[in-house]
């Protein structure tokens, strides 16, 4: 069965409703999309918009929309942009938006002659259209999107494999993330709220910037799918006993929305004041689970995308000058960004082309320089997910992202896969590290996560290349939670077992881990980590046996119909000599359900 990943936001796989961008399984554009639905689970427009001195200031312009108005990037140099914001008017065109800090300003203009026009213009770099497509009426007079009713909250909030792997699970006990690291959900926008995401959500800094021109009126930034709040959840749901909880409970996060309504397309001008936006509030990490529309690989050949290269290039330099660390998804396609042949995607705001692409063609903003490319992980923690795109030197680390839980809009929740899914626990990740790191820079974070991530070998795949230590599926490995708050488990005090065992019905499994180095007994609290798949834990009695053969029940027969164990016990094992082999047994005592025990681990 197919993942349900989103479409439009990127890198998740098609999610259960299409995205833009999204990198879910995804729409036409460029944002990760995500995955399956797990089986158990217009208002006028305020004229007030934000403006900063360097950043986005709305420009006079016509309130009449009128068929056939496109989109355009003006790129000049960095600073006093109002010589060719003048030139724009006087050439056929109206400014829209602008950004002096950056030198890029965004003009609309019905004539199918202004760009050829304004790239002979004293002052002007480069010129290019954003889109193929006409710039909707909703531009000039934004509708807010839907705050939809809230469902009952949930009563349980029960630890997902995904955390476990990551080990975020035990990084909450140590760290939870601080308050005053805020990480930007660059996205569909997201449901403010919901009863997991409303502890954290942090509306002074929250806005749209769909169209390329900030929009903060309450409510603007809520999302126009679910992609957005899903990957919000995924970050920094709250650890509040209900639903979900996020990689970094304790930090803030605010949502800025770069999906257009209706098509949940992120085009170039959105994701630059986007990037803009999290530099001049403060970002110290945002979350980009998209593509930039409508090209799947803007190529630096091309006139039109030369200019969108740049532009959404020099934003992501503002936004890490600022202290902003961009995370991104690497998309859906399994498709080797390393070696770039075809794209039969582009452009999706109209009718895609089959053209050829190569690799000075970029996937944006995930291939940008100081963006840290993120890959999807299987649910076992150790494989590419299916369709994970890949490559070496281009994906940096990698995390889980098939049936990832978290949260939609309504109070709701829902499993969806894609890179979409993976990039928000890195980001989460790298949340933590601000935390426990104040002073950390976007470059010194981006170094942690690679140093900190634990190695996955290549798998039997020839498009798999490189060593364990960095290869093309997973860059620097799947990136550690714990490791990120300072918790490094001491040599000889925690001990692990990543080999699956298969448990068959009516029969028994073991899974060892020898312990040594570690004087006297076992502690009073010993801890015990099982992560165990299985269809229907009400099967299964799972003890620890202590290498005297003494025995421990952790689970027996309980939760009914319930999927998985993935948990942490507490032993007394006082008793104990800590050093010898130490068991993991697991009975099924029924048939037609069987699973295997994924991973385990001892902490002394």
């Amino acid at each position: 069965m197919i993942p349900h990943i989103s479409g439009r936001p990127r890198r998740v796989l098609v999610t259960a409703a299409a995205l833009g961008a999204a990198l879910t399984f995804a729409s036409p554009s460029a944002f990760a999309t995500a995955g399956p639905t797990n089986h158990s689970a217009k208002a006028p427009r305020a004229a007030a918009l934000a403006t900063t001195a360097d950043a986005a200031a709305a420009a006079s312009q016509s309130a009449t929309w009128a068929a056939g108005t496109r989109a355009y990037l003006v790129i000049t140099a960095p600073g006093d942009t109002s010589a060719v914001r003048a030139a724009v008017a006087a050439n056929g065109g109206s400014v829209f938006s602008y950004f002096d800090a950056i030198g890029v300003i965004v003009a609309h203009s019905t004539s199918s002659s202004f760009a050829a026009t304004l790239r002979g213009v004293s002052g002007v770099q480069k010129v290019g259209a954003t889109r193929t497509s006409d710039v909707p009426a909703d531009a000039y007079n934004p509708a807010l999107p839907n705050n939809p009713a809230q469902a009952a909250p949930p009563t349980t909030e029960p630890v997902r494999s995904d955390m476990s792997q990551i080990k975020a699970d035990q990084a909450w006990a140590v760290n939870p993330g601080s308050a005053s690291v805020k990480v930007g959900i660059l996205d569909t926008g997201v449901d403010d709220q919901h009863q997991d995401l409303a502890p954290n959500f942090n509306a002074a800094d929250s806005v749209s910037c769909a169209y390329g021109k900030p929009d903060t009126r309450p409510g603007a930034w809520r999302d126009v799918d679910e992609h957005g709040t899903h990957v919000a959840g995924t970050v920094a749901a709250a650890k509040n006993g209900k639903g979900a909880v996020g990689v970094a409970p304790g930090v803030k996060i605010s949502s800025v929305r770069i999906a257009e309504p209706g098509t949940t397309l992120f085009f170039p001008e959105n994701t630059i004041c986007g990037l803009v936006w999290a530099g001049d509030h403060g970002f110290k990490v945002t979350n980009n689970s998209y593509y930039t529309d409508p090209w799947q690989f803007v190529c630096p050949n091309d006139l039109d995308q030369a200019a969108i290269l740049e532009g959404v290039g020099r934003a992501q330099q503002y936004a890490d000058g600022k202290g902003s660390l961009q995370v991104a998804a690497a998309g859906n396609e399994n498709y080797n960004l390393a070696a770039k042949t075809t794209d039969s995607a582009s452009p999706n705001d109209s009718t895609p082309v089959t053209r050829t692409v190569t690799n000075d063609c970029k996937d944006i903003p995930a291939e940008l320089p100081g963006v840290v490319t993120v890959a999807a992980n299987g649910t076992n923690g150790t494989s590419k997910a299916s369709f994970s795109n890949f490559g070496r030197d281009i994906i940096e680390v990698s995390a889980p992202g098939e049936s990832v839980y978290s949260t939609v809009p309504g109070g709701k929740y829902a499993s969806l896969s894609g890179t979409s899914m993976a990039s928000p626990h890195v980001a989460g990740v790298a949340a933590l590290l601000a935390s426990a790191n104040p002073g950390y820079t976007p470059a010194d974070i981006r170094a942690k996560l690679a140093q900190q991530a634990t190695d996955l070998a290549c798998p039997a795949d020839s498009r798999c290349t490189g060593t364990t230590a960095n290869n093309s599926f997973f860059g620097e490995g799947r990136v550690d939670a714990l490791k990120a708050v300072g918790t490094t488990p001491p040599p000889g005090k925690f001990f692990e077992n990543l080999t699956d065992v298969t448990v068959n019905d009516n029969a028994t499994a073991e899974s060892a881990i020898t312990v040594s180095g570690v004087t006297g007994n076992a502690p009073a609290a010993l801890k015990v980590g099982v992560d165990i798949k299985h269809t229907y834990i009400g099967d299964l009695k799972v003890d620890l046996v202590a290498p005297d053969g003494t025995v421990y029940t952790l689970h027996n027969r309980s939760g009914g119909s319930t999927d998985n164990i993935v948990q942490t016990y507490s032993v007394d094992a006082s008793s104990e000599v800590a050093n010898g082999t130490w068991k993991l047994r697991v009975n099924d005592n029924a048939s037609a359900d069987t699973g295997k025990i994924d991973s385990w681990n001892l902490t002394f």
